[in-house]
């Protein structure tokens, strides 16, 4: 339980300013229908970070485990730098008509905006941290629905509630507990 509680906490307060929250008020935005945009988010999330968490799991039948508490370690550090860095959305990203309609276009653009994203690795590392990778994959796919679901429904406000910055430390923070804590277990 404690795997699916911290990814989905993790992922939530990675996915705030994140391209692909950006990327989920820039559809509500475009096409106003909410629904296909959210299950089309879901879809999405559930294939990129279904990859993401067989990749964390099949690391942790290659590295011993020295070796592999100080990749993690290192690396949840790095997390915690790079949290530090907003993200910023290119305009281009969503010019494309809804070729596949709204559904279809969502699926795709936020498969392809979470391929090496910051959620993306976290799930790689969570679920070679926790080597449970069903409660990995459930609790990273809630935390980005926690995230972008309520953008989708509404829309900008949402994004004047919590101040970007402040979340970014926080999770910054969190991604350092966890690398110091991986290096020093």
């Amino acid at each position: 339980m404690e795997a699916f509680l911290v990814s989905t906490g993790i992922v939530a307060l990675a996915e705030m300013g994140d391209k692909t929250q950006l990327l989920a008020l820039i559809l509500a935005v475009r096409f106003r229908k909410p629904w296909p945009i959210v299950l089309g988010i879901l879809v999405a999330t559930l294939a990129n970070h279904g990859l993401a968490g067989a990749a964390g799991a099949w690391v942790t039948t290659v590295l011993g485990p020295d070796v592999l508490r100080w990749v993690l370690g290192v690396s949840f550090i790095a997390m915690a730098a790079w949290m530090l860095i907003p993200d910023k959305m290119d305009d281009d990203e969503t010019s494309a008509a809804p070729k596949f309609g709204v559904f279809g276009t969502t699926v795709i653009a936020f498969f392809l905006a979470e391929m090496g994203d910051k959620t993306q690795i976290a799930t790689v590392m969570l679920a070679a941290q926790y080597n449970a990778y069903f409660w990995v994959v459930a609790g990273t796919t809630l935390g980005m629905m926690l995230a972008n679901a309520p953008v989708v429904w509404l829309g900008e406000r949402m994004t004047r509630l919590v101040p970007l910055r402040i979340v970014h430390i926080v999770s910054a923070l969190i991604f350092l507990g966890l690398g110091v804590y991986a290096l020093l277990t």
